[in-house]
């Protein structure tokens, strides 16, 4: 019993300083996004579809699997996220919507809309906890504070235009 209270204390704790750093307004960026992401850790590899859509108070983000099955739903509102779906919590997406949104704003409003970015040749970070990498023109890799959590992410195909 107090094992499982315990557990569960840390489980909230941990919860709670999870939250990913939001933008202290939402930026610029021509809306909706479709991205193709490629989660890398150790050995393994996953594909997923990324959309990013405006709505009238905030941002819709769905991370879907190669299949067209939702894997994540998260909209930004009024400086929180909200579950979009019934669809279970899931962390580490919302810490993905938040890691491409940063890497997503303009050099011009990056340093106003996060507080902390340290700004390098061809790359950004926040706090060490994204260390974001730009290879070309939409194409850019966030690497988690861990290092060892790796996204490619790219524009699809034929569907983002600047």
């Amino acid at each position: 019993m107090i094992r499982a209270l315990l557990l569960l204390c840390v489980l909230l704790v941990s919860g709670c300083a999870s939250h990913a750093p939001l933008p202290a307004q939402i930026p610029h960026i021509k809306f909706p996004v479709q991205l193709q992401v490629q989660r890398e850790q150790a050995s393994q590899r996953e594909e997923w579809l990324m959309t990013i859509q405006k709505e009238r108070h905030g941002l819709r983000f769905s991370l879907l699997d190669t299949l067209g099955t939702p894997v994540a739903r998260q909209q930004l509102r009024e400086e929180r996220w909200k579950a979009d779906s019934q669809l279970p919590p899931n962390h580490e997406a919302r810490e993905l919507f938040a890691a491409v949104l940063f890497a997503l704003t303009s050099l011009e409003e990056v340093r106003f809309d996060y507080p902390g970015v340290q700004l390098r040749p061809y790359g950004r970070s926040l706090d060490d906890r994204w260390f974001v990498d730009y290879a070309s023109a939409g194409v850019f890799r966030i690497s988690m504070e861990s290092g060892e959590l790796k996204y490619v992410v790219t524009p699809l195909q034929g569907k983002v235009s600047k």
